[in-house]
């Protein structure tokens, strides 16, 4: 109890912060902020840096950093997580289509990558930053416009494609080199309207510390997140794994060792921790599910740093059909279903609105229970909902809250709800407690896969069909 209110303390919610920084109050101790002179890069000069220890809601606990030099009139901005790395990393997605999509609220982490294809543009790893995508797009403008006078002289060619890119996100934020025009038309705009050029920006960051803004719920048309397991490469530049020669160093001296003996049952790969670079042992077992098929279990426990995974695969030839399983939970005896939810399977409860896309929590073979406790805590831990200007809006976060509420009632079946596995590839699986015969609260449907579905899963591309009869006209005659 005592280490929660410290935290608190320390940390206090971004809304508390604001409430006190806006006071008024002249007295610069009462205020939640850090102040310490600086060095100017700009013009040599102090300045003064500014820092800030706050919490945003549904997120984490992060250090806001805001530089200005009173001199030069440099100013910048940073944003650092103050919490721990998270153990996979993340990916958001967002189509921007009208201009309530440029207020939507995005966290930048250090380690972040940001890709906007339409630009053909990818912004390498910098700085934290806690902004909207307008402000982001302006950021872009501002660096890109910065350096465009030598470039003119320099490299006609590279100046040419660079306004084009200039010119053209000016064009989505509605900005104009004449500044009162520009003040006249954006007051007539509103959040409905749509953006001179539809774009998509792409979060990547392996770290799993940054954020892009959903509205309304994570049924969200427009968004779209999804987690992953960082590459050995990935965890040596966040400094999670020791360089590449210590651990080639370690894979010779597991090897000279020798494989221990191997369970008849039980398969045993040798590999490199993914967080540590350590070696460990990846076991594999073919199990058979009844009513179902078989599939190979998979899981990693590394001994030196504590990691542990598991991961599902299906051991059977791939389904010429999709398949759509939907199960009314009445009371907690259907909680302790087992449930397969495969890598390509798409999970909902309409009742709530939850949708979690197929890639979203991986292959896991768990509960009914299991499952929605790991929904849960990954939404808990993960999301947030602010307004304008860094405040959390009152409706949005009452809106969220009453989500939370609701899942937690879900997952703890105090109400009855509907799930829906839809997998285009139908290797999820529901247990059935009527087996062998049919389960009242349980319709599964089969169905067939579109191009588009066949065209993600990589299908369209495959053939599969008359290899003998390649091999004979290959091999000719002769043989």
């Amino acid at each position: 109890m005592a280490q929660s209110e410290e935290k608190f303390e320390h940390f206090p919610p971004i809304a508390d912060v604001v409430d006190k920084t806006n006071t008024g109050d002249e007295d610069i101790s009462a205020r939640p902020l850090e102040e310490i002179e600086s060095l100017c890069m700009q013009c040599e000069e102090q300045g003064v840096t500014r820092m800030m220890l706050t919490s945003i809601p549904f997120f984490r606990e992060v250090i806001v950093m805001s530089f200005r030099c009173e001199h030069c009139g440099y100013s910048n901005n940073e944003i650092q997580s103050a919490g721990k790395i998270r153990s996979e990393g993340s990916i958001y997605t967002v189509k921007v289509l009208n201009r309530g999509d440029l207020d939507r609220q995005l966290i930048r982490s250090e380690a972040c990558s940001i890709n906007i294809p339409e630009f053909q543009l990818v912004l390498p790893p910098t700085r934290g930053q806690l902004t909207t995508v307008e402000g982001l797009l302006r950021d872009i403008v501002a660096d890109l416009s910065a350096q465009q006078p030598l470039r003119r002289i320099q490299d006609e060619n590279a100046y040419t494609k660079i306004q084009e890119i200039i010119d053209g996100l000016k064009e989505i934020i509605a900005d104009d080199e004449e500044e009162g025009k520009d003040k006249r038309e954006k007051s007539q705009l509103s959040n409905d309207d749509p953006v001179a050029r539809a774009i998509t920006i792409t979060l990547d960051d392996p770290s799993g510390n940054s954020f892009l803004e959903f509205v309304g719920s994570m049924s969200d048309l427009k968004w779209n997140m999804r987690t992953y397991e960082r590459s050995l490469e990935q965890n040596q530049q966040l400094g999670l794994a020791p360089p590449a020669e210590d651990a080639e160093d370690h894979i010779v001296n597991e090897a000279e060792q020798g494989p221990e003996g191997l369970n008849e049952e039980v398969f045993e790969f040798p590999g490199i921790c993914s967080r540590c670079g350590r070696p460990l042992v990846t076991r594999m077992k073919r199990v058979s599910i009844p009513y179902f098929k078989d599939t190979l279990i998979m899981s990693t426990n590394c001994d030196n740093c504590g990691y542990r995974d598991n991961e599902i695969k299906s051991g059977a030839a791939i389904s010429e059909h999709g398949k759509k399983i939907t199960l009314k939970v009445q009371d907690r005896d259907d909680l302790s279903r087992d449930i397969l939810k495969s890598d390509t399977s798409g999970l909902s409860i309409p009742e709530i609105d939850l949708v979690l896309h197929p890639g979203t929590l991986g292959g896991r073979f768990t509960t009914l229970e299991g499952i929605l406790d790991q929904v849960y805590e990954e939404l808990t831990e993960k999301v947030f909902n602010t307004g304008d200007s860094g405040v959390v809006d009152v409706d949005d976060r009452a809106e969220f809250q009453e989500f939370l509420r609701k899942l937690k009632q879900v997952k703890n079946a105090e109400i009855p709800f509907t799930l829906i596995l839809d997998d285009p590839m139908a290797n999820s699986h529901v247990q059935n407690l009527y087996a062998p015969d049919p389960d009242p609260n349980m319709e599964i449907v089969t169905y067939e896969r579109t191009w588009q579905q066949n065209e993600d899963l990589g299908l369209n591309d495959m053939n599969v069909e008359s290899y003998g009869d390649d091999d004979k006209k290959d091999g000719g005659t002769g043989s």
